[in-house]
């Protein structure tokens, strides 16, 4: 009730409208016709007004306004006396606007759910005396003791204490199974427990954690609805001049100005206004389903038109989770090689850092004291030691600028490497391998099925490694050994458009905000990428980028099939007006039933997503090697 209360409250022009429209009833039934002219020229005025109002605003922001055609039948009508006729497109005007409302809710419903899953309160264990304590999330500080009973929401990011516990990350991740993590892991915000209570140490605030980056992803997602019109906007030119020349015709050749009323009362676009917004609201929610937060409906229409792709390697088309699988010596034994190569990567954001730094610490080794160090932005991280030495760890050419040319390690299938200098001699190289993700090679097969013509991958990786994992997954051209600048010139003299930008790293940012399309891989953390890109991928799973352009091709299919079907049943009942066949009251009550039509065709774009669902399940994986030999672009 409270609900609805507010609902009328946000719609004074509707409801002074309905008031408007029951008093020219009444009065049309006592047949009392000047006050009813005197209802109907002050209730269609302000309408009329206000309207103008609208329009002349989005004609100074590029946009034609389809509302022009109301104001005519409505101006029209009262030109001829159809009060009620009037009355009625007044009210299909403003109550036009209420039933977009309310279908745009039901249409952002997976949106709105996880916007209304984030937790809001956390229960501490203070230190000192063991009791738990009810606080608000944005009072939990690093290295809190949290509670967490069964069924409840992970209020941050953070570690497990207890020995196991069983989450279900299903909201975040897309993980369809429960997850067992033992003590010392990393936990995710926003999933779910789902057995036992267990304690868990805050790794992170409340606005810094995973949970809290999908959230602020979707609230920008639900408050952006201007590029939602873009489709829309195509057809209101045409059809409003279409409109216009059969109601002059039906004037013209009947000689009745009725006729020029009549026509234009069932021809006020609402389907075009609203079946656009609502489809595209259903898209972005069922990519939401498919955990693709899609940032506006803009979003969706570009990736239905995508010609062109272009795919990060590491973390993207590759796990993203290396592991240390040689160490080959040259100047320096293996030991001293990776104990000078992890005392650099400590102060390296690079996803190799974390497995050089492990793969040390695992094998014992006392790391060198550090007294300044750089990471140098796509190249590598240089390090000063207590004894003056100098470290560098990166790229070959990195390593090159101190200690000459040398010949590159030969390379297996999903490895990459790492080379180590100290001042100016070349210590050795460290040999990771990351492995491609499992659904890459099909994801870029459907890509292909559905219109991308051109695929490319680019990376600041050396060409053999980039090679090899291109030809795993079936990409055919690569830019190895790229800078963040240069992707961002490939990408964009890449042909034909538009273009879409796969990646998941801070490097990616300025090639995911310049690409047509930019998507980020966030499964396990948001990074900058997510902040540049045009959606975001919450799962780590990179099939569904197919996913999601499939989503966008069935919602701007239906979006299209909303406004034509709205389109062809207005110039129908135009041309049965046109003759005198519909008389104006009940021509405008027509047009309220085309209305619902329009939006029950356009709510179609919640269901996008199974579509995806049963194309995943009836599809077997593409297992084997791509058939392909990349052509490598330095």
């Amino acid at each position: 009730m409270r609900e609805v209360l507010q609902f009328l409250r946000s719609r004074p022009l509707m409801i002074f409208v309905v008031i408007g429209l029951a008093t020219g009833v009444t009065l049309w039934a006592l047949r009392q016709a000047l006050p009813l002219a005197v209802v109907a020229y002050i209730v269609i005025g302000v309408v009329i007004f206000v309207t103008a109002v609208g329009m002349v605003r989005d004609l100074m922001s590029g946009h034609w306004g389809l509302d022009i055609l109301a104001v005519i039948a409505m101006i029209a009508t009262l030109a001829v006396g159809e009060y009620v006729a009037g009355l009625i497109i007044a009210l299909m005007l403003t109550g036009g606007e209420a039933l977009e409302a309310l279908a745009a809710r039901r249409a952002s419903r997976e949106l709105d759910t996880l916007l209304n899953r984030a937790p809001v309160y956390a229960q501490r264990v203070d230190p000192h005396t063991g009791e738990v304590e009810r606080i608000p999330i944005a009072d939990v500080v690093i290295g809190d003791e949290l509670l967490v009973r069964s069924t409840e929401v992970l209020p941050v990011d953070g570690t497990l204490i207890s020995a196991r516990a069983v989450i279900d990350e299903s909201s975040v991740t897309g993980e369809p199974l429960p997850v067992t993590y033992q003590s010392g892991d990393a936990l995710l915000s926003g999933t779910i427990n789902s057995t036992e209570t267990f304690t868990m140490r805050a790794d992170k605030a409340a606005h810094d954690s995973h949970y809290a980056s999908i959230v602020r992803l979707v609230e920008g997602a639900v408050e952006s609805r201007a590029p939602m019109v873009r489709l829309a906007d195509r057809y209101a030119v045409p059809f409003t001049i279409v409109s216009l020349l059969i109601a002059g015709l039906a004037w013209y050749l009947s000689g009745d100005p009725v006729r020029f009323a009549e026509v234009l009362v069932v021809a006020t676009p609402c389907p075009l206004l609203i079946a656009a917004p609502v489809a595209f609201m259903g898209g972005m929610s069922s990519a939401a389903k498919l955990n693709v937060i899609i940032k506006d409906g803009g979003t969706l229409e570009v990736l239905a038109r995508v010609r062109s792709a272009a795919f990060d390697k590491t973390g993207t088309l590759t796990q993203g989770r290396p592991d240390v699988v040689e160490i080959r010596p040259i100047a320096r034994s293996a030991d001293e090689t990776l104990r000078l190569a992890a005392a650099a990567e400590q102060y390296s954001v690079h996803v190799f850092a974390g497995p050089i730094v492990a793969h040390a610490v695992e094998r014992q080794l006392q790391l060198p004291q550090v007294t300044a160090a750089e990471e140098i932005a796509t190249n590598g991280v240089q390090a000063t030691l207590a004894d003056g030495s100098v470290v560098r760890v990166g790229k070959p050419a990195f390593i090159e600028e101190v200690a000459g040319v040398f010949e590159r390690t030969p390379l297996s299938a999903g490895e990459t490497a790492v080379y180590v200098s100290v001042d100016s001699d070349f210590a050795g190289v460290i040999v990771l391998s990351d492995p491609l993700r499992s659904h890459a090679a099909e994801t870029i097969v459907r890509l292909r099925e559905a219109g991308v013509e051109r695929i490319v991958m680019v990376t600041g990786d050396v060409a053999p490694t980039a090679e090899s994992i291109a030809a795993d997954a079936g990409i055919t051209t690569v830019h190895a050994e790229t800078t963040p600048q240069s992707k961002v010139d490939i990408v964009v003299a890449l042909r034909p458009r538009p273009v879409m930008m796969v990646g998941d790293g801070i490097n990616d940012a300025p090639v995911l905000a310049a690409a047509d399309v930019g998507i980020a891989m966030a499964g396990r953390g948001a990074t900058a990428a997510s902040e540049s890109a045009s959606a975001v991928i919450t799962s780590d799973d990179v099939s569904r980028v197919a996913d999601v352009v499939q989503v966008s091709h069935k919602t701007v299919k239906i979006a299209l099939q909303s406004i034509w079907m709205g389109i062809i049943i207005s110039v129908g009942l135009m041309l049965v007006a046109a003759f005198g066949y519909l008389p104006a009251v009940a021509g405008a009550l027509l047009q309220e039933i085309v209305d619902l039509v329009a939006i029950l065709s356009a709510l179609r774009a919640l269901r996008a997503y199974r579509s995806v669902t049963r194309f995943r399940a009836a599809r077997q994986p593409l297992r084997h090697r791509a058939d392909v030999t990349p052509s490598v672009e330095n």
